[in-house]
């Protein structure tokens, strides 16, 4: 038996593969804006993984640090090291600063921790140059995306630090790259005032500063203790928030992002439904080119099924070639966004068959054009 769809598409096969390359590149960014969504999800979770923190404590009737400002007070990690269970507490410090840069500032977020600590936000797999943190002052450890190379050198407040390592793949919740300094410094930059401001709370009456506070306090459980009931010792006793490492993923992946998520999710929906209807009207566009064949065709006897499969499998073919054109796109770009971008397996084959469920619906123009086709018109010329 003749398959009338792929002579059409033999006939026509230069203008098919350009339609079929333009409609991919809009499912390509379909994919993008998937894989934005995931590199979300991936970046919201690389500090905590880092950490590898049991427990945060933050400030009382706070989600801090990541969703809100919490502070406490630095000395709170040794009373806590105390508490039954407790293997291992550090103060840390989040802060957003701006790095100095030829062109424009470099926005970054600062993360601040002990170098002689018992843990170590620095994961030694993601060290691509140079080493971690080793002295109470003037050193960085910056990520790739930054620009700065080993042995830089740059001005935060008032001193200069040096870089002594480069990481790759350091991002916070909001995609902005890592870099760590130590506890003090990072205190310093936070918390310490301006000589100006000093002298004008002086004027004031008011002295002193917070230099000595910090974030959060993560805390690692000895072995065999229950999490939950540690927290709420804490919570009990302490007077604080305390947030286990799910709960604190919770905060990240969905009060901090989830507007964003679903505004994603409403843009990619938007880009299906429009990439329906464009398969649509060329299809029916196809479809007009050859009435006059349809007619001729129906003239001599081909039936209807005939003609509508060969409708139907254009749609598919086309919708087909689209997504391969799409997923090569995609793959060709992705790197080049200045985010994450995570492209699943499992979100391409979801695509490919809200994309062949599309591509049936769309046939139906062409199917009831064919349907309604005179075979009159074909005498008519």
């Amino acid at each position: 038996m003749i398959n009338l769809a792929q002579k059409d598409i033999a006939y026509t096969f230069g203008k098919f593969v350009v339609t079929a390359m333009g409609v991919g590149m809009l499912l390509g960014i379909v994919l993008i804006m998937i894989g934005v969504y995931r590199g979300m999800m991936v970046d919201a979770e690389v500090l905590l993984h880092d950490i590898d923190a049991d427990l945060w404590v933050v400030q009382e009737n706070t989600l801090g640090p990541f969703a809100e400002a919490s502070r406490l007070h630095e000395d709170l990690k040794n009373t806590l090291r105390s508490i039954e269970g407790v293997a291992n507490s550090e103060a840390l410090t989040f802060q957003n600063i701006q790095l100095p840069s030829e062109e424009k500032p470099i926005r970054v977020v600062a993360v601040g921790f002990d170098p002689f600590g018992t843990i170590d936000p620095i994961n030694r797999d993601r060290l691509i140059a140079g080493r971690g943190i080793s002295a109470s002052h003037y050193q960085i450890v910056v990520s790739e995306k930054t620009g700065f190379h080993l042995n830089d050198t740059m001005v935060l407040g008032r001193n200069t630090y040096r870089v002594v390592g480069v990481t790759k793949g350091t991002v916070s919740s909001g995609g902005d790259p890592l870099v760590y300094v130590s506890l003090k410094d990072a205190q310093e930059l936070q918390f310490m005032y301006s000589n100006a401001r000093i002298r004008n709370d002086r004027q004031r009456h008011i002295m002193g500063s917070d230099a000595t506070m910090v974030n959060t306090v993560v805390l690692q459980l000895k072995k065999g203790y229950d999490i939950d009931n540690v927290a709420q010792d804490i919570r009990q006793w302490k007077h604080k928030s305390v947030y286990t490492r799910e709960q604190q993923k919770t905060i990240l992946t969905k009060n901090l992002i989830e507007r964003a998520s679903k505004q994603i999710g409403l843009f990619t929906a938007i880009l299906i439904v429009v990439s329906t209807i464009i398969i649509a009207l060329i299809i029916y566009t196809m479809t007009l080119e050859k009435i006059k064949e349809i007619s001729i065709m129906k003239l001599i006897g081909i039936p209807n099924s005939m003609i509508i499969k060969m409708i139907v499998q254009e749609t598919l073919l086309l919708g087909f070639f689209a997504f391969i054109f799409g997923n090569i796109f995609s793959h060709l770009i992705y790197s080049h966004f200045p985010k994450r971008v995570v492209l699943e397996v499992p979100d391409a084959w979801m695509l490919f068959a809200v994309i062949m469920v599309a591509s049936v619906l769309s046939s139906f123009v062409g199917v009831r054009k064919v349907i309604n086709a005179d075979p009159a018109a074909a005498i008519g010329g």
